[in-house]
């Protein structure tokens, strides 16, 4: 008995809805099969790059670890500063106490040399009396206020500094920066202590130089005769100009030195 046309179409409803049905279902299982998939790229490229993080941290980043090979450290003149120049070791000080007489034009002051407290500075000294440097070299500076004293041994007679002679480090300078009349000191520029040279100074008079960025002054010895005459014929003339800080008004030379 053939089919109603009302109970075909109910089977074809039935079956639409069945087809659409199955699509549904099929979409589905693919969207998930799609979600799965990028779920598990998404992951994959999290492992990827926690991976190359944790590479990159442990071979080129903060986290390396330091070579095998130490790096060298700093020699002690680059950490120091650098000797310029035909400077002696300091073992031509012998470590010892040095004698002699330096002569400020016809004023033969007595002086003694401490080659233990300052070898480098005292072996410089020394050099330049064997080398004969000394003699006619003028003392370009006097003070005769706060700080009594008269430096000596330029190269030029300005006070310059000599490019191509240069040394260090400071020695024997007194903590407190006190300086007692008879004082042999080196002079240097300041804040260098890698900046002594051919020039002394000479200390007439008690004073302080307070200590700079490079500390205080390299004592190498003291006067022990002669300091009332020399205040006596220079000094005691004072500055030329009616300074307080300039040429002696007494121009003064080194005429001579000896050491033994």
């Amino acid at each position: 008995m053939a089919a109603s046309k009302n109970e075909q179409r109910q089977a074809r409803e039935r079956l639409r809805r069945f087809t659409a049905r199955q699509r549904v279902h099929t979409h589905q299982q693919r969207r998930r099969r799609r979600d799965n998939f990028l779920a598990v790229a998404g992951v994959l490229v999290v492992i990827a790059l926690a991976a190359a993080t944790q590479v990159y941290f442990f071979t080129a980043g903060p986290g390396a670890r330091a070579a095998t090979t130490p790096s060298p450290s700093p020699s002690p003149s680059a950490q120091a500063g650098t000797n310029v120049g035909d400077i002696p070791a300091a073992t031509l000080s012998q470590h010892r106490q040095w004698t002699g007489t330096l002569t400020l034009n016809d004023v033969p002051l007595g002086i003694t040399l401490d080659g233990a407290a300052a070898p480098q500075a005292v072996a410089v000294f020394v050099q330049e009396v064997r080398s004969g440097y000394f003699p006619g070299k003028s003392c370009h500076r006097l003070t005769d206020a706060g700080s009594l004293l008269i430096q000596c041994g330029s190269l030029d007679g300005t006070g310059a500094s000599d490019p191509g002679f240069r040394f260090g480090p400071i020695e024997n300078a007194p903590a407190d920066g006190s300086y007692p009349a008879g004082t042999i000191a080196m002079a240097r520029a300041a804040g260098d202590a890698y900046s002594q040279g051919h020039q002394f100074f000479i200390m007439y008079g008690d004073g302080t130089i307070d200590n700079d960025a490079a500390g205080g002054y390299t004592v190498i010895g003291h006067v022990t005769s002669g300091l009332d005459k020399f205040i006596t014929d220079i000094a005691s003339a004072g500055v030329a100009g009616d300074g307080h800080d300039g040429a002696p008004a007494v121009a003064t030379s080194i005429t001579d030195v000896t050491i033994h």
